[in-house]
């Protein structure tokens, strides 16, 4: 795989990420959304099957292309499946021209001081050497932030930056998403915060480093513009974090340089008893409307 290749198509190609890494705690709700009730297996591994099926099933969408799909998030089961004969990740780069992420982490440790941290990691190093193997080109890891709390803020940022920093040894760029939810009262707050917290940690980052930030849309149009124009900053991206569609591209729009990296808003009206004619055009539809709000800015 062309590592530089990727890096320009991820640093200035217009378009947007799929996030298609639902794990084990998220799939049974990402599957019921796709029409298939908890009912309908038996099995946590018939459970992995099915939704492999349906991120397979999107990824062969003739509209799922690195024309308006610049990247993918994968989960670690499905970098380690193949999709149409080969492996994941190639697939997608090769035959898709998308760019392979991988979300690397466990999940959340229980709410402290307003935030939800990272679960430990146990050998991330060979997870990451893994990844280098099967061409994956970066990762994403995710924390929650519940509340305005300065100490808590700092926390997520500090975990995040320091795995990132385990995760650009390994040559791949991290993406760091410190989530904030989007229904807490203090949310403008949080991001004030987030966003000071956030420069801090690139302003120490060596010269020459390159991440990405996944954020939640703000409350405040065009708040990480200087993390956009950050030399250290390769993309900002944003989650739709539970908003609908509609309103997630309308937020997206209004904030220039950020461009989508949508989950649930990105399979919303798909489903699994669609003919592949209804389901390409809904899914064809729907990655118009996240690439327009992606590069309106």
């Amino acid at each position: 795989m062309s590592s530089s290749a990727q890096r320009d198509q991820m640093s200035a190609a217009p378009g947007f990420v799929a996030a298609l890494d639902q794990s084990g705690g998220s799939t049974p709700k990402a599957l019921q959304l796709y029409g298939i009730a908890e009912g309908a297996y038996d099995s946590e591994a018939e459970m992995f099957d099915l939704i492999h099926a349906m991120r397979s099933r999107i990824v062969n969408s003739p509209a799922f292309t690195g024309d308006k799909v610049i990247g993918a998030i994968l989960f670690e089961q499905t970098m380690d499946r193949e999709i149409g004969g080969m492996p994941a990740a190639r697939y997608l780069w090769e035959k898709r021209r998308v760019v392979p992420f991988l979300k690397i982490d466990k999940g959340l440790a229980e709410p402290e001081d307003g935030v939800r941290l990272m679960k430990p990691m146990g050998d991330l190093d060979a997870l990451l050497r893994r990844a280098v193997a099967a061409g994956i080109f970066g990762t994403k890891m995710r924390s929650v932030i519940d509340a305005a709390s300065p100490s808590g803020i700092a926390a997520v940022v500090d975990q995040q930056f320091d795995v990132g920093a385990q995760v650009l040894a390994h040559g791949l760029v991290p993406i760091i998403e410190p989530e904030v939810t989007i229904s807490i009262p203090d949310k403008a707050a949080a991001e004030d915060i987030l966003l000071a917290e956030l420069t801090r940690r690139l302003d120490a980052l060596p010269e020459g480093s390159e991440v990405m930030l996944k954020l939640t849309l703000p409350e405040a149009a065009n708040l990480y513009r200087p993390l956009v124009d950050h030399p250290w900053v390769l993309r900002v991206v944003a989650l739709s974090g539970g908003y609908s569609r509609d309103e997630a591209n309308a937020r997206l729009a209004r904030n220039a340089g950020v461009i989508a990296s949508f989950s649930r808003a990105l399979t919303e009206g798909l489903s699994a008893d669609q003919s592949d004619a209804e389901f390409d055009r809904v899914l064809g539809e729907t990655i118009d409307s996240i690439y327009r709000a992606s590069v309106a800015g």
